[in-house]
């Protein structure tokens, strides 16, 4: 179906030539009063039937519109339409034709155009060779052409002939097909119809009057929703577009749906949503989609990349290939003409967005930010920013002044001596004559060029039509002021002298009349571009004034030939037509200059916010004018207040104060005074004193105001606030500070000179120590932010250490931090290293983190840093990667090191995820780490050395990846930056840290020469090995090259860049490769991230810590300690501690059913491989459970290294236990059957007595009621056997251990005294001071060593003159020998199982032996002494002591299970039930159940007892919170146990018990945890468990004898076998089997089910009788020895290390014994508690280990052999597999103990704490409570 409407003018009948022959629409003409009688005619066209529907004349009718829509509705109804034909007269374009196309799409809809073809008729051939000239020359038939989408056909007018017609009817096809066979229908046409109402009723209450052919002077068209194109204007030059509202907001609508930005202008985007790390920023976009358009441009604007606005769209229907046409016509048909002149095929796509609508579309939905952002980055890209922009939907004007607040401009002028004069302003207030540029009408000429060639030939600063990308349509721009300015470089070639702006009206100016008036009111100079303009023009009006005005004003003719002329003063006119551009330019920029010359007026930015009719955004923000009126009120604090001064009087506590903390700390950290110890304290008060002045000292009225207005929670006013107190101290302080460097430049060219002409005068020396004056007023002077918050930080600090708030502070202070984490959530950078006091205030960066962590959650971070030398564009680069705010210009700009937050977006952390990368850890954040530059001038000669050093140690241990930034190609600045860079990472390779680098080479010529390149790496590479061969040989450290100390492929980790500017400053903008080379590296960051593990914020914050604690003392690797390492480490432990005590667990039920089993015979071997196939399920839970800690857990990245060691260790700890219960179960075997006589002897006696009594039973049957008489007569019974019994059977006695201690000692050692030590006294050799009255030190002679072992020696010695004074090493050899004795000792008591066995006065005689051949095997070794007699008995009296409660207990369980009258008497009762129940006849299945049951009675009460034994020291391990950690955990409580000790003698003994016998102390302590657990938890937990336990077991008994009956009588069996099933089954659970009842009858038992019931109902009393006894009272005494509690906790803590630090022992607290690796401790004690005296003296040593290690100072292993404490290592073996690591912690608790037990210590050691050893003032302020707090802050 075809619809013809055609010219609506019937005047015109020159279009078309109706009659037969009219192949389209034939003879019949319909008049528009025939509307009615439309019809559609049916036509063959191109052997197609088409239904034509003639609507010629229809325009006629539109007075009669409602019945037209009538009519044409039912038309619609009935005929889909598959195309509309619009008639034009070829060459002959009227107002018709345009408003015809207007009507069409007024009453059919937008939609219409999309179903548009254009059908040009022509008379003649001639005509129609004209088509593509018509084309050319008339811009408003082309833009007609474009609305319809390019489409178009050509014939007669008569419209006969057949090809012409084919080739439309093919062309209607491939329209239908574009269109996916969609028809015009009815529902497109209901809805034009619609909105035609709509509009019309908008139009009434506008009182607007309606537009028809009559009144319209031009048409305005919308586009269609097919093309979403914008508002485009038909008329010729010197029409005034008239564009009804609704239309704009129409186009403004489409344009930001295509944008994908609908929603936004409410829900604005954020700087925050923009500044993420997401998928598409890593990417380098040069072609785009449409919907990616907006995130493509604010991603190449934050990056500095001007081509931001020349970013190509991917259209539709584009192809990679050229577009080719399928033409069917034959080779004799083809026409050049159709083909290649006027074919328009496969340009039908839809309008694309203009560029700047792009722009302003975001700006428009921005917040404002963003917007700030936005135009700083535009204004750093050298291009125009919006001055004046109209809202697109409310078409209010607004100014938005905020968005310049952060613009400076820098350039440079001459002044009449001919001097450079460098000025830098706040753009905002820089006053500069203004040249506004505006046209009236359409002009041919492109305005934004010619401005563009006066400011910068070689770039765009303002947008025109022929910049790449550019379209005709734009819907925003018109009505845009930009603004730009030209900054002059001091040069002879700059156009302007000055800095002028320059400012840009878009649009037509007389549409625009407030726009005009403001431009004209404030500029110095109006350029107007003109079309030819005829003399009633509306224009003219306005040009007049303008003429008439004083100020300059050039006129510029796009129609006129002629150069440039003056009319009159300050008017000028030039002519652009067929003028040379560069011409006009220059005439230009000529009449410019003069008339800048004759004009004083200037143009500041602030100033348009006067202007009535237009909203200044700051005011319209009240968040942005709140944040600005408390901004202005503080700096109204600062007036009349020199600047250099201004930091004391307002930041007092940062100044001098901090400055010496600052330098006191690094004093304490590099002792060098002998009293060490009191040296620390002094320095430590001293800084303490430091900190209560600063305390005292007032926080000043701008300080109180800041913190006010910090504190609010109104997070929007409050960046408002920051962001306008940042730019108010930048005005505030930019004037000075340009003075001060303009200054220290000018002085520093004189030093310069002088230096090169090697002036040594005084001259010299007076310039640098202005230059050195000037330095320091500039670092006075610098005044931001940073310095704010480092006074906040300093607050903070000084009431940290005081522990109490400042008294005008408002807040706590603990609230401060919170402050700073909001600013960095924020985006604000904080300093973390203060750049002044080259110092990094640790405790205030760790309560920043801390709060961070509380807001953000533990976050996992990418820590990235950058090193470089000075103004390297570090900052610049950074800002420019991720769109920072770091401080940039010339000079030292960044000081210290500052740190900011970018944030990972979630479609990036779930790619992270993504099963590509399932391995890897995702990170949440990239937190950048700035830093100030290497080699400063202003530090030259000031430790710059070592400033850079410890500034580059820092930045490289704290990065994950650290940027080498290198500048030009300088070899000595490229050999200064390698030493120091090579350095740090050398040192991070020793203490195990393993950041990654990459190089980047900026500012290099020729990037893109490869071979350059590749030559460039090779000498990089060869400079990197050369100096990391040199840092090797200073470190000590075997390197050969980089590769050595640092993963690094110098293919892929180094880059090159090119130069920052695409030109010279101050007119470049940035150098598009240079925006290549930051998304390359970018790119390169985000790989090594991914392929790191990062660390979560805690770990950021403890390596701040270790790194900076290291720093201080002078040697780094020395000192560093790994808080993350320890702390993964202490985890780890932890975990182990969990599953080797899992396989303990495991172990031990495995144990108890075998022991069970081989009690009972049912095993007579015990194999490995079984007790391995009992472990193995929990041995790969266990296994699993390592392998998911190892790869899951947060610090994954530490652990590994531990992984293989711990894999080993867990395999050893598993064959341990394997082997150890095997030999348990081997030794019980052993026993089994050297007790197996006592067993038998038992067993006969009590079934002898069951068969006697049942005999006596028989006899007295008959007197079974006599109950009197049966007790009389089994009372003489149980005598008569009573005493055979102990006839046969040999008493066990009691024993005296001690007793026979004594009477071996003296057979042993028949001269020695044994009782020289009174039992009663409390001494011990387990806790003696020393043991140099228990040697001889060998005497050397000529003939060698001669070994005076005597009863006489202490004659011998005293004659030979020499005192028996032991090294401490030696001291501790022997501590060690006496300790290692002892555990073998318990171990070897342990084996002799006196439970069982009994004891054995062998027994003492093996432990007398096996001490005197460890003590003969020791002083054979290499020790410088013998040891007396003395020693030996004192060691074995002692220990047997120790020992003796043990013994006598387990004995005494032994005779009370074995000794026939004890135990026979406990079973009197028993026996008299089971004899009652003979004499009254019971059957032989009852009594038979009921002896049964009392067998049953011993055995399950110590299957009770030993299973509640390992349920209680699980549910200890679990829930006891001295027990439920690692070793170092239970360390803590001991130490706070011993702390809270009331007694304080008893404590004391405690305390040297643990110092000096840790092992000992432990396990008491452990044996007293368990104590008082079962004290305070006995009815809560133990009883309810045995309970339990109880009654499993009941249930287990009664299943297995009901197994058992129906056992029996399945197989037809006797009581035999159910008594065997019975035991069997009961033979893992229970020590009960069938030889238990081997002398009991029980032959004619037969009745099964009544021997189960008697066996439940005896069962039940059983059960019952035995739990009334449970009490806390018996629960520890019947608890079997090997499997109480206490035994089984002390063998899981005890296996560990156990050696101590040969200085203060201190316990390794490696909870692995025989571990790898270094002996280490959290932390070390004081010397003196253990002994140690200071040479030559009787006073006890106040050194600590760790601070003792960082001095020089020297310990004496002997008389003459000296070591020094920093190389202790070297003393021996005992001190070389220790690691510790200088700490300068206060460690309250010991200087506590120390303090509070002096008397005592030097009662015991006989030695005093005075001279060298006098206690410091500052301990004694130590109370209990501080030394408790440290515990939990040190280990």
């Amino acid at each position: 179906m075809i619809k013809a409407p055609e010219p609506f003018d019937s005047s015109h009948s020159d279009m078309v030539q109706f009659g037969h022959e009219n192949i389209l629409l034939g003879e019949k003409h319909v008049e528009s009063a025939e509307i009615s009688r439309i019809v559609p005619l049916q036509r063959k066209i191109s052997e197609h039937c088409v239904s034509v529907i003639n609507m010629t004349g229809l325009h006629e009718a539109e007075l009669y519109l409602d019945s037209v829509d009538h009519h044409i509705g039912q038309l619609v109804n009935e005929n889909e339409i598959h195309t509309f034909i619009f008639v034009v007269r070829l060459g002959q374009l009227t107002d018709a034709d345009k408003i015809g196309l207007e009507w069409l799409q007024r009453v059919f809809g937008d939609k219409v155009l999309q179903f548009v073809m254009i059908l040009f008729t022509y008379e003649t051939e001639e005509e129609c060779d004209s088509i593509i000239d018509d084309l050319k020359n008339n811009p408003v038939l082309e833009q007609l052409l474009e609305k319809c989408g390019g489409r178009y056909q050509t014939c007669n007018k008569t419209i006969t002939n057949q090809t012409e017609m084919r080739e439309l009817m093919n062309k209607i096809e491939r329209l239908f097909n574009e269109n996916q066979q969609q028809r015009y229908t009815l529902e497109i046409y209901n809805t034009a119809l619609r909105q035609r109402e709509e509009l019309k009723k908008s139009e009434c209450e506008s009182d607007e009057p309606s537009i028809n052919k009559e009144t319209r002077e031009h048409a305005t068209t919308e586009t269609t929703e097919t093309h979403r194109g914008t508002a485009e204007e038909l008329r010729t030059d010197g029409e005034k577009p008239d564009q009804p509202e609704k239309e704009m907001l129409t186009s403004s609508k489409i344009l930001f749906d295509r944008l994908h930005l609908e929603g936004r202008n409410d829900n604005k985007l954020r700087a925050a949503d923009v500044l993420q790390i997401t998928e598409h920023s890593l990417e380098s976009h040069e072609y785009c989609a449409e919907e990616e358009l907006v995130q493509t441009f604010i991603q190449k604007l934050l990056m500095m990349d001007y081509r931001a606005r020349y970013i190509h769209v991917n259209e539709a229907n584009e192809c990679d290939q050229i577009q080719q046409r399928n033409n069917d016509s034959s080779k004799n048909e083809c026409d050049i003409f159709e083909e290649m002149f006027l074919s328009n095929e496969g340009s039908s796509q839809s309008e694309r967005i203009h560029p700047m609508d792009v722009q302003l579309a975001v700006f428009h939905c921005a917040d404002d930010f963003l917007k700030q952002l936005m135009v700083t980055k535009l204004s750093q890209c050298q291009y125009a920013l919006p001055l004046l922009v109209a809202d697109p939907f409310t078409q209010q004007i607004e100014f938005p002044l905020w968005t310049f607040r952060e613009i400076t401009k820098s350039w440079k002028t001459r002044n009449t001596n001919n001097e450079t004069i460098s000025q830098t302003h706040p753009i905002y207030k820089a006053e500069t004559p203004m040249v506004s540029f505006f046209r009236f009408g359409s002009v041919s000429s492109s305005k934004s060029h010619l401005m563009n060639s006066l400011i910068n030939e070689k770039h765009n600063t303002f947008f025109h039509r022929n910049c790449p990308g550019s379209s005709r349509t734009r819907v925003l721009m018109d009505g845009v002021v930009e603004i730009a300015w030209f900054c002059p470089s001091g040069k002879n070639t700059d156009k302007f002298t000055d800095c002028v702006a320059f400012c840009n009206l878009h649009g037509d100016a007389g549409d625009h009349e407030k726009q005009l008036e403001i431009l004209t009111e404030m500029s110095s100079v109006n350029v107007v571009l003109l079309p030819r303009l005829q003399k009633n023009d509306k224009n003219i009006i306005k040009l007049q004034q303008l003429y008439k005005d004083s100020k300059s004003l050039i006129c510029l003719f796009t129609e006129d030939v002629s150069t440039l002329i003056e009319t009159r003063k300050r008017k000028y006119k030039i002519g652009l037509k067929d003028r040379n551009q560069s011409d006009v330019s220059e005439e230009l920029r000529r009449a410019i200059n003069d008339c800048l010359s004759e004009s004083s007026s200037t143009f500041r930015l602030e100033d348009v916010s006067k202007h009535s009719d237009i909203r200044v955004d700051e005011e319209y923000d009240d968040d942005c004018r709140r944040g600005r009126e408390a901004a202005q009120q503080m700096m109204s604090l600062l007036e009349k207040k020199d600047l250099t001064e201004i930091k004391e009087s307002v930041l007092p506590h940062q100044g001098k104060l901090w400055h010496q903390w600052c330098q006191k700390n690094k004093e304490l950290h590099r002792p060098k005074a002998d009293e060490i110890e009191k040296e620390i304290s002094k320095k430590q008060t001293e800084m303490k004193e430091i900190r209560q002045q600063q305390h005292k000292s007032d926080i000043s009225e701008f300080m109180k105001c800041f913190i006010k207005e910090m504190k609010s929670d109104a997070a929007n006013k409050n960046n408002f606030f920051l962001k306008w107190l940042r730019i108010l101290l930048d005005e505030y302080t930019s004037a000075d500070l340009s003075n001060l460097h303009h200054k220290y430049d000018k002085t520093w060219s004189k030093v310069l000179k002088l230096k090169e002409n090697n002036d040594k005068s005084e001259q010299l020396k007076d310039e640098q120590t202005e230059l050195e004056r000037i330095s320091e007023e500039l670092q006075a002077a610098t005044f931001g932010l940073e310095h704010i918050m480092r006074e906040i930080s300093q607050i903070y600090e000084s009431c940290s250490s005081v522990k109490k708030n400042k008294k005008d502070l408002q807040v706590h202070f603990s609230s401060l931090p919170r402050l700073a984490a909001e600013m960095m959530i924020s985006g604000f950078p904080l300093e973390l290293m203060d750049g002044d006091a080259a110092h990094v205030p640790v405790i205030w960066i760790s309560a920043v983190l801390d709060e961070l962590i509380q807001k953000l959650g533990d976050q996992r971070v990418f820590v990235l840093s950058v090193l470089g030398i000075q103004s390297s564009g570090k900052s610049t680069m950074l800002n420019a990667m991720f769109g920072l705010q770091f401080a940039v210009s010339a000079g030292r700009c960044t000081r210290g090191a500052f740190m900011q937050l970018v944030k990972v977006s979630d479609e990036m952390k779930t790619q992270m995820n993504s099963d590509e990368m399932k391995t890897q850890k995702k990170f949440d954040y990239i937190l950048v780490v700035d830093t100030e530059g290497l080699r400063a001038l202003e530090l030259a000669g000031r430790s710059t050395q070592h400033h850079d050093n410890e500034l580059a140690t820092f930045v490289v241990g704290l990065g994950n990846l650290t940027l080498i930034n290198i500048f030009g190609e300088n070899p000595a600045e490229m050999q200064d930056i390698l030493q120091i860079v090579v350095q740090a990472f050398l040192r991070m390779k020793k203490v195990r840290l393993n950041p990654s680098c990459v190089f980047v080479h900026q500012n290099v010529s020729d990037v893109t020469a490869g071979e350059k390149n590749m030559e460039g790496r090779r000498r990089l590479q060869e400079k990197l090995d050369k100096m990391a061969k040199l840092a090797a040989e200073e470190e000590v450290f075997d390197a050969e090259c980089f590769s050595d100390v640092i993963e690094f492929d110098v293919q892929n980790d180094v880059k090159y860049f090119a130069q920052l500017w695409e030109g010279s400053p101050p007119m470049a903008p940035p150098n598009p490769n240079y925006c290549e080379n930051i998304q390359e590296l970018k790119k390169s960051i985000l790989s090594h991230a991914l392929r790191s593990d990062g660390m979560v914020l805690k770990d950021f914050k403890d390596r701040i810590k270790d790194l900076w604690e290291a720093l201080l003392n002078e040697r780094f690797v020395f000192s560093f300690r790994n808080s993350l390492e320890i702390s993964a480490y202490r985890k780890l432990e932890t975990k182990y501690s969990k599953w080797s005590w899992s396989l303990r667990s495991a172990m031990m039920e495995t144990e108890n059913k075998l022991h069970n089993q081989i009690e009972n015979e049912a095993i007579h071997k015990v194999e490995e491989t079984v007790l391995q196939r009992e472990l193995k399920k929990t041995s790969e839970e266990v296994e699993k459970s390592m392998l998911e800690f190892f790869e899951k857990d947060t610090d994954a990245n530490i652990l590994i290294q531990w992984k293989t060691s711990f894999e080993i260790k867990i395999k050893d700890v598993e064959e341990n236990i394997v082997g150890e219960t095997k030999r348990k179960l081997n030794e019980i075997l052993q026993q089994r059957d050297l007790k197996k006589k006592i067993d038998d002897h038992r067993t006969h006696h009590e079934n002898t007595l069951y068969e006697k009594s049942k005999e006596l039973a028989l006899k007295l049957k008959d007197k079974a009621n006599d109950e009197e008489t049966l007790k009389k007569e089994f009372d003489l019974f149980w005598k008569e056997c009573v005493k055979m019994i102990n006839r046969d059977t040999p008493l066990i006695r009691n024993i005296d251990i001690m007793r026979d201690v004594r009477e071996i000692l003296s057979d042993v050692y028949k001269s020695a005294p044994v009782d020289h030590r009174k039992e009663g006294s409390e001494y011990s050799i387990f806790t003696v001071s020393h043991y140099s009255e228990y040697v001889i030190l060998k005497r050397s002679t000529k003939g060698g060593v001669k070994e005076a072992v005597t009863h006489t020696c202490r004659t011998v010695a005293k004659t030979l003159g020499f005192a028996q004074t032991l090294s401490p090493e030696d001291e501790a050899q022997i501590r060690s020998l006496v300790t290692d004795i002892t555990q073998q000792i318990d171990t070897k008591i342990q084996s002799f199982n006196i439970t069982k066995m009994g004891y054995n006065i062998s027994y003492i005689q093996q432990l007398i032996d096996y001490i005197k051949a460890r003590v003969i095997e020791h002083q054979e070794g290499t020790v410088k002494y013998v040891f007396k007699n003395e020693f030996s008995m004192d060691l074995f009296f002692f220990i047997c002591k120790r020992a003796n409660k043990v013994i006598t207990d387990q004995h005494r369980m032994f005779r009370e299970a074995n000794d026939p009258e004890m135990y026979v008497e406990k079973k009197r009762e028993e026996y008299y039930s089971i004899f009652q129940k003979y004499c009254h006849g019971a059957t032989s299945a009852a009594i038979f159940g009921e002896i049964i049951c009392q067998k049953l009675k011993e055995p399950i009460e110590q299957s009770v007892y030993k299973k509640t034994a390992r349920d209680m020291a699980s549910t200890m391990r679990a829930n006891c919170e001295s027990l439920n950690g690692n070793r170092s955990d239970l360390e803590k409580h001991i130490l706070k146990t011993l702390a809270e000790e009331e007694d304080k003698s008893k404590s004391f003994d405690k305390y040297i018990n643990y110092i000096h016998n840790p092992r000992d102390h432990f396990k008491n302590f452990i044996k007293d945890e368990v104590s008082q657990y079962i004290t305070d938890k006995f009815s809560v937990s133990i009883l309810p468990k045995m309970k339990k336990n109880i009654e499993l077991l009941q249930q287990i008994i009664m299943e297995t004898a009901h197994e058992s009956t129906e056992h029996v009588q399945v197989n037809s069996g006797d009581v035999g076998l159910w008594l065997k099933s019975f035991t069997q089954q009961l033979s893992d659970k229970l020590i009960f089997s069938e030889k238990d009842l081997s002398g009991v009858k029980h032959d004619d038992v037969n009745d099964f089910n009544l021997l189960e019931d008697v066996i439940r109902k005896e069962l039940t009393a059983l059960m019952s009788a035995i739990s009334s006894n449970f009490s806390k009272k018996t629960f520890p005494v019947k608890l079997d020895y090997k499997f109480r509690p206490d035994e089984i906790l002390i063998d899981h803590f005890c296996q560990c290390c156990w050696v101590q630090c040969p200085f203060c022992n201190a316990i390794c607290t490696n909870t692995i014994e025989n571990h790898h690796g270094d002996h280490s401790v959290p932390f070390h004690r004081i010397t003196g508690i253990t002994g140690f005296k200071y040479r030559n003296t009787t006073n006890l040593s106040i050194s600590i280990c760790t601070s003792a290690v960082a001095s020089n100072r020297s310990f004496y292993l002997n008389k003459s052999d000296k070591v020094r404490w920093s190389e202790y290592r070297t003393a021996g073996k005992d001190y070389a597999n220790w690691k510790i690591t200088s700490d300068l912690s206060e460690l309250p608790y010991w200087k506590w103990f120390v303090c509070e037990f002096q008397e005592d210590l030097e009662k015991h050691y006989k030695k005093t704490f005075e001279g060298s050893g006098e206690i410091p003032d500052e301990w004694r302020k130590y109370f209990k409570h501080d030394a408790l707090e440290s515990l939990d802050k040190y280990i």
